[in-house]
C-alpha cells in the first residue's frame, strides 16, 4: 500500500507539474465548463472529434493539484479512443472512485489506477472527477456549466 501512495502522489505532482495538454483548441467541436464550488476548481474541456474518435481533447482553468493532474491524465487517456469507448472510461472513471462496492483493482483503468488512491479521501473525489464530468458533458454537447454540487 505504501508503494502506490508513493506512486499516487508521484504521479499527481508530475502531472500537476507538466500538465499534458493544457491549451485550449482553437474552434473546437464541442466545449464545456466545469465547476467544483468547494474549493474553487474550474475547468474548460475543448474536444474535437473525428468520424465518432476523440482527435484532440485539452483542457485549461485552475484548480488543485489532484483536479489538474486528473484531467492532465484524462487527456492522454482519451486521444484516440472511439465516443464509446471515452464514455466507457469515464464510467468505470467514475465508479472506481464514487462506488463503494467497487475494487479499484477490479476496473481496468491502466495508468489511470493511480488515481484511486484519492478514494481515502472522500472530499477530494470531486477534486478528481471534476475533468471527466466536464468532458462528458463535452461529449455530449451539454450547453450548462457543469457542477460537483
Amino acid at each position: 500500500m505504501d508503494n502506490l501512495r508513493e506512486l499516487y502522489q508521484e504521479v499527481i505532482l508530475d502531472h500537476n507539474k507538466n500538465k499534458r495538454n493544457y491549451r485550449k483548441i482553437e474552434n473546437p467541436d464541442s466545449f464545456a465548463h466545469g465547476v467544483n464550488p468547494l474549493c474553487g476548481d474550474q475547468i474548460d474541456v475543448y474536444l474535437n472529434l473525428r468520424d465518432g474518435v476523440v482527435e484532440d481533447v485539452s483542457f485549461d482553468g485552475q484548480g488543485c493539484a489532484i483536479c489538474t493532474s486528473s484531467a492532465s491524465m484524462m487527456t492522454v487517456a482519451l486521444k484516440g479512443k472511439t465516443e464509446a469507448d471515452a464514455h466507457a472510461l469515464f464510467e468505470s472513471f467514475h465508479h472506481a472512485l464514487t462506488d463503494d462496492e467497487v475494487h479499484p483493482e477490479d476496473v481496468p483503468l491502466g495508468k489511470l489506477k493511480v488515481l484511486t488512491g484519492v478514494k481515502e479521501f472522500p472530499v477530494r473525489v470531486k477534486c478528481a472527477t471534476l475533468a471527466w464530468h466536464t468532458f462528458d458533458a463535452a461529449l455530449k454537447k451539454v450547453q450548462d456549466d457543469i457542477s460537483t454540487e
